[in-house]
């Protein structure tokens, strides 16, 4: 038996030697196969079950990492992945002196390649984290050199450089056992990238010398690999990097920032309109390759902006990618392992279709193509983005993709082999939550696969916990109308993945359908099929999803803060349960009389009702949300099982909504209530104050710098400009027919340290065009007005602040547009335009009190 097992892992290194090859970077910095010249192209995700929090979890949930990782890599091939990448947990596979460790998790990571490998998808490996194995939890003793010295003594101690490449060394020579491959030859690696984001200070000749250490060490192994050097964390070595002898360089984009804490509002297409490099001399002098080893729109709940990621990418001459992260499934109903990051299939399914489409953007998209600048880079290819429908859509020739309901007819009907997507489109009408997947087998054979709804239930981007449940999955029986003409209609439905049962009729062209498996064919047709026959590498039967999580009723609700006495208003929100309700109601009483109205559902888990003016009487609107299911009621916001109205219901808080009359100014920011969801950057000094007045604060915000020196970009040209926003697209909603009487914009507050300060206060539209003004601030607290006639364009601010630091502080956009208050979707704030150049250097402070409308 042991020599027929060596005899296959030779075969299986034969034949997957001959399926790849090395990677080679050309004269022009392009990486390309050596066995066909072809451009390496390649997408995908981190993904870090191996290591740290994610493995710790599995064991504690009684996961088996390993169960966890087959269906994974299943739904990775469902999304068209053919690229991983990791920064490995060095800490946890090395002791203090950088000799590998043959351990729990270096063979979970080796089954985990070799997993990948089985199915075509390539990796990029990162030998050195120099991560602590906590986060989100406390560090852990381990016994690698990066838990002894730490990054900062990685980069600088002679015993720490001995002790990695000491590491690297044996790292690429480690055969994986389940390949029988060093990492060294093993030809699903691209390249190697030596560690993750070193933080460099100091000299040019040191980093040489430490970059240099690192690759010589690799290439004493022997192996043809590239070998790439993140450059992102001090962009002022880039020359140094290269004469270390590396092929390329290493990027991430963070371009809404990391860490806001909840989901960021507003159209943030201005922010990834182009991934700027400005050193782009510097690889064309070295020839250098680049690559991108992590990005995500962190803290964003929706699909849009996605591809629009990838076309910047691609233009920026950038050949693969990969996200950052991918949540394994187990612990997505928490998102504890990244809580600014959200991702997965089954939770996340409109972004994890993004990414799908992602994919197809790098390998459909030439490198270096120019689609200007937005908004006409909305429309690319076979590739169209739309924020005010959080669509991302891809129409090819074989392939139709969508993130969201969408009325495009695809390209080719005739020659569709593939499609994918989430609700509706003229091709498939579906009422649930979750992905499906159709696929062609045959002329009038397709298979279809269809995942649970996913409802999210928390707030997935704040402090998160093992205990606190972001996202739910409910399995439910759905109506689906597939109008393929290759079908027809009254084909048959066959359900074929294990353990499904259900059967279902098709009615002309619709079901009814639960997750799972099916092979649809056309009526009359004959041909042969096997559940068991092979599908991209899967039988063809294969199917995972998480069982129905839903073990309580989750109802959502925002308490709405102000609305106009004289309008009707429409409250909205999203109720999940084992059980459809049989009825939601509000019940208000307006300081006059009680009444009671029925939410309707207008999509799944979501319901409406409509409020009369007759019930809106100025002053507060106070109301209950009654839930009845089965002969109970379950009252909100308590959140208890009964009737407000019983004697011993003891919990009566109801929310409060303050109706207002139309001449009411509408407040655009409150610092009592609003200073902790500016977006802004930290800065020392910043604090909320009480003023004499009850219910009121000032946000002191005291900027010893308008321009702070990069620490990793030193050679940066300086700006001199502090700018901050916030998000107003509910005060704007909440009063939206009342804008029309207003006509100016009112800051109250007051310059600070005893001496004005020029503030330009601009309204930000939904297309990222600006229009503001200065006005001067003095030291004295009072109302200073701008009148909204005489806002003009004005620069805006990318907000949050993309990472990595050398990317565009402004937003150049080419829009024509004119300012309409009823786009308007933030309020920036700048400390920079028009101060005098003598007074760029001084400190300049303001408190903050109000911003309205009147």
């Amino acid at each position: 038996m042991k020599k027929l097992a060596t005899l296959f892992i030779v075969l299986f290194s034969i034949v997957g030697i001959a399926q790849n090859s090395n990677v080679y970077v050309d004269d022009d910095g392009v990486m390309r196969w050596e066995n066909t010249n072809e451009e390496v192209k390649g997408f995908g995700v981190n993904y870090s079950v191996p290591f740290a929090h994610a493995y710790r979890s599995a064991k504690k949930l009684g996961i088996d990492p390993k169960t966890a990782i087959d269906n994974e890599v299943y739904h990775f091939t469902r999304l068209g992945f053919d690229l991983y990448r990791l920064h490995v947990w060095d800490t946890q596979i090395s002791d203090v002196e950088g000799n590998l460790l043959e351990n729990e998790y270096l063979d979970t990571f080796d089954y985990l390649l070799k997993t990948l490998k089985d199915h075509n998808i390539n990796y990029v490996i990162t030998p050195i984290a120099f991560w602590g194995n906590g986060w989100p939890e406390p560090d852990t003793e381990t016994p690698g050199f990066s838990h002894k010295y730490g990054k900062g003594d990685c980069l600088t101690n002679p015993e720490a450089i001995k002790a990695q490449q000491n590491y690297l060394f044996q790292f690429l020579n480690h055969v994986n056992p389940y390949t029988g491959v060093a990492y060294k030859d093993e030809p699903n690696i691209i390249a190697f990238e030596v560690s993750n984001e070193p933080h460099h200070r100091g000299n040019s000749e040191d980093v040489t010398n430490f970059v240099s250490g690192m690759v010589n060490a690799m290439k004493r192994t022997g192996t043809k690999k590239p070998i790439f050097y993140n450059m992102s964390h001090a962009v002022q070595f880039m020359d140094a990097y290269f004469e270390g002898g590396v092929d390329g360089g290493t990027f991430q984009w963070y371009p809404t920032g990391l860490g806001y804490g909840e989901e960021l509002q507003g159209n943030l297409l201005p922010n990834v309109n182009d991934y700027n490099m400005p050193f782009d001399a510097v690889f064309k002098k070295h020839k250098g390759a680049k690559l991108v080893y992590e990005f995500d729109a962190a803290d964003v709940g929706r699909s849009y902006i996605y591809p629009a990621m990838a076309r910047s990418f691609r233009s920026a001459g950038i050949q693969i990618g990969t996200h950052f992260a991918y949540d394994p499934t187990y612990l997505a109903y928490a998102n504890t392992e990244y809580n600014t990051h959200y991702m997965n299939l089954n939770y996340t399914p409109q972004k994890a279709l993004a990414l799908k489409i992602c994919s197809e953007v790098f390998h459909e998209v030439p490198m270096h193509a120019n689609f200007g600048t937005y908004p006409e880079n909305t429309t690319f290819g076979d590739f169209k983005i739309d924020y005010k429908t959080d669509l991302a859509e891809y129409n090819s020739e074989a392939k139709f993709f969508y993130t969201n309901s969408t009325t495009s007819h695809p390209k080719n009907e005739k020659s569709l082999k593939e499609i994918a997507g989430s609700r509706n489109s003229t091709l498939v009408t579906y009422d649930g939550t979750g992905a499906y997947f159709l696929d062609k087998l045959d002329d009038g054979i397709w298979r279809l696969e269809v995942q649970p709804d996913a409802i999210w239930v928390n707030n997935p981007f704040g402090r998160n916990s093992l205990d606190k449940t972001v996202g739910v999955i409910k399995w439910e029986t759905r109506n689906m109308t597939i109008n393929l003409k290759d079908l027809g209609s009254d084909f048959s439905i066959i359900a074929i993945n294990d353990g499904n049962n259900f059967s279902s009729e098709v009615n002309g062209k619709n079901f009814q359908v639960r997750p799972g498996t099916y092979v649809l064919s056309r009526k009359g047709n004959s041909k042969k099929w096997s559940k068991n026959q092979d599908f991209k590498g899967y039988e063809l039967n294969q199917f995972y999803a998480p069982k129905t999580t839903v073990d309580k009723p989750w109802m959502t609700f925002k308490e709405v803060g102000e609305i106009s006495a004289d309008k009707p208003f429409t409250f909205s929100l999203q109720y999940v349960a084992l059980e459809q309700p049989d009825k939601i109601s509000l019940v208000g009483y307006n300081g006059e009389s009680r009444f009671n109205l029925e939410f309707k559902e207008i999509a799944p888990y979501k319901f409406e009702v409509t409020v009369p003016v007759e019930n809106l009487k100025e002053g507060f609107l106070n109301y209950y949300i009654l839930v009845e299911t089965n002969g109970k009621t379950r009252t909100y916001p308590a959140d208890k099982e009964g009737n407000p109205f019983a004697w011993d219901f003891y919990d009566r808080e109801t929310y409060t909504t303050r109706v207002v009359n139309a001449n009411n100014p509408i407040y655009l920011f409150d610092a009592l209530e609003d200073s902790d969801k500016l977006v802004r950057q930290w800065r020392r000094g910043f604090k909320l104050i009480p003023t004499q007045n009850m219910n009121e604060a000032e946000y002191q915000m005291n900027i010893e710098n308008l321009f702070v020196v990069d620490e990793e970009n030193l050679n940066a040209e300086p700006v001199f400009d502090y700018s901050f926003k916030h998000f107003v697209i509910d005060e704007i909603n909440q009063r939206q027919k009342d804008l029309a009487s207003k006509n100016q914009l009112v800051f109250t507050g007051r310059a600070l340290n005893n001496k004005p300060c020029k503030l330009q206060i601009a309204l930000v539209m939904d297309d990222g065009s600006s229009f503001g003004n200065v006005i001067e601030i003095g030291a004295e607290t009072k109302d200073y007005i701008l009148n909204l006639s005489e806002l003009k364009p004005v620069k805006t601010v990318t907000l949050p602040r993309p990472y990595p630091s050398f990317l565009p502080y402004y937003f150049e956009n080419n829009n024509n547009s004119k300012f309409d208050v009823n786009r308007v979707e933030s309020i920036q704030f700048s400390i920079g335009p028009e101060v005098p150049k003598q007074q760029q250097n001084d400190a300049h402070g303001v408190g903050i009190i109000k911003v309205k409308l009147e």
